[in-house]
């Protein structure tokens, strides 16, 4: 693999604007599948990033708070076309799942469950559970270079597994091993290429904070003087930019306090509905944050939030700001932070820790296709029947990735065509 940034012709704006609209609509499988998309197509097939550039990028989103795959894109993005080309990416990862929700929210709670939805996404979520397993072995074959990385990945997946050690915290322990190992000069290697491009502005800086916090400020302050501050809408807004910034890990470590508080507190939705949406945001491509748009949804629509005669309008505004102030901060952790981070590159200090932070995310990875596996495998219950059609298809999907090289978006089709003929058998 070369360790160019680009192939031969970088690529143009447009050839990345169809790319990015295209991940959009076929980025399933989570943010493990969605990395391993990005990684095949921008580094291996089109050779757009280096493997150096897209490791040391996706380090850095692994150790932010928000959606990480959309956050690489974001970052990717950036990394070619500056910061049009990262507000373009990232915009295009989310805008077509959030549209897709929308009208997926509709159709659940206008008209209920159907046999065909319910076998279809009986026969995709098997499938998912090969996906993140196949990521897990691209992102490990491509990091554990050396037995200090095994022991690491290894040791973060215990730490999660077994102990539920929150994710922040496994993070950090990686990043002080890589740390310390690499003033000992022991089996860590540095990130390789040619000199730095990218320089870091103060200007640039707090131009874009200013903008950020504007695009935070104007749409908040404008619900609070509309509305007021206790109405749903304004409660949105605010919840949603606290779990934006507290999504340390993926949407997995956040989703239980999305539930705990859009069930329990805010009443914008049931249990039931929950779990429904959970199972809409695994199945849809963008990130499985996105399970917010439905959350939002479901909260203006049946709370009536815009009038009983307009209450797609007001499913349709929850699920907007949801996303909108879900997502604003991982534009701005990236634009902010891309430049400072690829000045590091070439850094042995930062280099270091943020390998051991990658591998560390691998026994992470891991740790989550167990935990589809249980759920999809006993769907009552570890005590209770096993699912063998489930597992049946867990495995026809792992050997289409591993041995046949199918794409995610092939497997997936397949899936879905073969849940539509089960629903009408």
């Amino acid at each position: 693999m070369e360790n160019n940034q680009f192939k031969n012709v970088p690529a143009t704006f447009s050839e990345a604007f169809w790319f990015w609209l295209k991940l959009g609509l076929i980025s399933f499988g989570g943010p493990a599948g969605q990395i391993a998309t990005m990684h095949q197509e921008l580094v291996e097939k089109r050779r757009w990033v280096s493997e150096e550039r897209f490791l040391h990028a996706l380090n850095y989103c692994m150790v932010l708070p928000g959606p990480e795959a959309q956050q690489l894109a974001t970052y990717l993005g950036w990394l070619m076309h500056k910061s049009l080309g990262g507000i373009v990416a990232g915009t295009l990862f989310v805008l077509p799942s959030l549209f897709i929700l929308i009208a997926l929210s509709w159709i659940y709670i206008t008209l209920g469950h159907t046999q065909i939805v319910h076998s279809v996404f009986d026969m995709i979520k098997p499938a998912v559970v090969a996906i993140v397993l196949h990521a897990a072995h691209r992102i490990g074959a491509k990091t554990l270079k050396n037995k200090m990385l095994w022991i690491i990945a290894i040791t973060s997946f215990i730490a999660i597994f077994l102990f539920n050690l929150p994710f922040p915290l496994i993070l950090l322990c990686a990043g002080l091993t890589g740390y310390f190992f690499n003033k000992k000069d022991i089996g860590f290697t540095k990130y390789e290429g040619g000199a730095n491009d990218s320089s870091f502005s103060k200007l640039t800086f707090f131009k874009y904070l200013a903008i950020g916090l504007l695009l935070w400020l104007l749409p908040i302050g404008f619900l609070y003087f509309t509305y007021g501050w206790q109405h749903s809408y304004t409660q949105m807004s605010w919840f949603f930019t606290k779990a934006a910034l507290l999504t340390f890990g993926g949407a997995y470590s956040v989703l239980p306090y999305v539930y705990q508080m859009a069930v329990d507190h805010y009443h914008w939705l049931s249990s039931a509905q929950m779990l429904d949406g959970l199972a809409l945001g695994e199945t849809t491509p963008g990130p499985l944050i996105m399970v917010v748009a439905f959350v939002g949804f479901i909260g203006g629509y049946s709370k009536e939030l815009m009038g009983s005669d307009q209450l797609l309008i007001a499913g349709i505004i929850g699920a907007v700001i949801a996303t909108w102030f879900t997502f604003l901060p991982s534009f701005l952790f990236i634009l902010l932070g891309a430049p400072w981070i690829e000045a590091t590159r070439n850094n042995l200090k930062f280099s270091g820790p943020l390998s051991a932070i990658t591998a560390a995310v691998v026994g992470v990875i891991i740790n989550l296709a167990i935990f589809f596996s249980y759920h999809v495998f006993w769907p009552r219950g570890i005590n209770l029947e096993i699912d063998l059609l489930a597992i049946s298809i867990s495995v026809f999907a792992s050997l289409l990735l591993f041995k046949m090289k199918w794409s995610i978006l092939r497997i997936m089709a397949l899936c879905t065509i073969l849940g539509i003929i089960k629903g009408l058998i």
